[in-house]
């Protein structure tokens, strides 16, 4: 089944569970082959849900809870086991992944996970980038930004992810994707994009630029580079 629990030193030291669900509300992104992992067996989902979350130990004080979607498609019994572990271990911190159409439902689990405790809840989103065009028409994800709509997930979202080095990208593409999301959120993951069977391809050459001309990003305490989508120690086989 892989290793659904890791533990992430250094600046962004936390424990990370990478948990099963539902369908992706989503599922279309033409870089993604994590929804391979989810199902509609509720039973299913649960049973190992609730074995990796004995893992946890609460050593940081912070946890980040991955799945192939978002924190809506997790069932109500996964849900309620973290919120159980969260207290007894005094857990201060957690993050969620959370897809574009959510963003107006966040409060619904910040109340939740704060029913008997004060939980900081920080939510990440995988913009990919700020290119309209390209996040459209290459990842195939579905939906605009504008300053409007940034100023909004901004004020309700931590950190959001990008996906940089697949082929049609440019050096300048990647550099004002950095530039704009250091304007508008806390922190950022840069995913450096690796070859999964989908359409999208790496850009080896972008890589190579990316981990040489820009190396002084990986001081930054705002940015968590994932040069390999196995950095982060979870991942389903």
């Amino acid at each position: 089944m892989g290793i659904r629990y890791s533990k992430v030193y250094g600046k962004f030291a936390r424990e990370i569970v990478l948990l099963k669900s539902f369908p992706c509300i989503y599922g279309k992104c033409s870089f993604c082959n994590y929804i391979e992992d989810n199902s509609i067996d509720e039973n299913e989902i649960n049973s190992i849900n609730l074995k990796v979350l004995k893992e946890i130990t609460g050593e940081f004080k912070i946890l980040e809870v991955i799945n192939s979607g978002s924190v809506f498609e997790l069932p109500q019994k996964t849900l309620e086991k973290i919120r159980e572990i969260v207290y007894e271990k005094n857990i201060e911190i957690l993050y969620f992944e959370a897809y574009y159409t959510y963003i107006n439902r966040l409060d619904e689990i910040i109340s939740f996970f704060n029913k008997d405790k004060k939980i900081e809840i920080r939510f990440r989103m995988g913009v990919e980038t700020f290119d309209n065009e390209f996040r459209i028409n290459v990842y195939n994800k579905n939906f605009v930004l504008n300053s409007k709509n940034l100023k909004i997930l901004s004020e309700k979202l931590y950190s959001v992810c990008l996906l940089i080095a697949t082929k049609g990208q440019t050096k300048e593409m990647i550099k004002n994707d950095i530039e704009m999301g250091l304007k508008y959120f806390k922190a950022i993951t840069i995913n450096v994009f690796v070859n999964n069977g989908t359409k999208v391809e790496r850009d080896d050459e972008l890589v190579r630029w990316f981990v040489s001309d820009m190396k002084y990003l990986f001081n930054d305490e705002r940015i968590e580079i994932l040069i390999d989508n196995k950095d982060l120690g979870v991942f389903e086989q």
